[in-house]
């Protein structure tokens, strides 16, 4: 298990022991955190798990592919630091990995 903490935009935290393999996305859904919509289910087709990664763990992150920078253009307040969290895959080299929520989705 790895531990990620999401933090919604009201600055409640939310820390999850996550299953290696799993999505953020998935863990976020499973444990209710405000926010995290996943529209698509994490197919990678909307922008409704959409994160801000803390800035300590984005060169852990696999580069992003172009279909996941395709649907961040449909996200609200984009910035560099911006992922989807159905592509951020739970590994134990992201222990401690840190995902602010926006304030809202599209």
């Amino acid at each position: 298990m790895t531990a990620i903490v999401f933090i919604a935009h009201d600055g409640t935290r939310y820390e999850i022991d996550a299953a290696n393999g799993s999505s953020a996305m998935e863990n976020a859904v499973r444990n209710d955190v405000p926010g995290i919509d996943a529209d698509c289910g994490g197919a990678c087709a909307c922008a409704t798990c959409h994160v801000y990664v803390e800035e300590a763990f984005l060169p852990l992150l696999p580069q992003m592919e172009a279909m996941e920078e395709d649907m961040l253009d449909f996200a609200i307040d984009v910035r560099a630091n911006s992922r989807l969290s159905c592509q951020i895959r739970v590994r134990p080299d992201l222990d401690g990995i840190t995902l602010c929520v926006p304030e809202r989705q599209p």
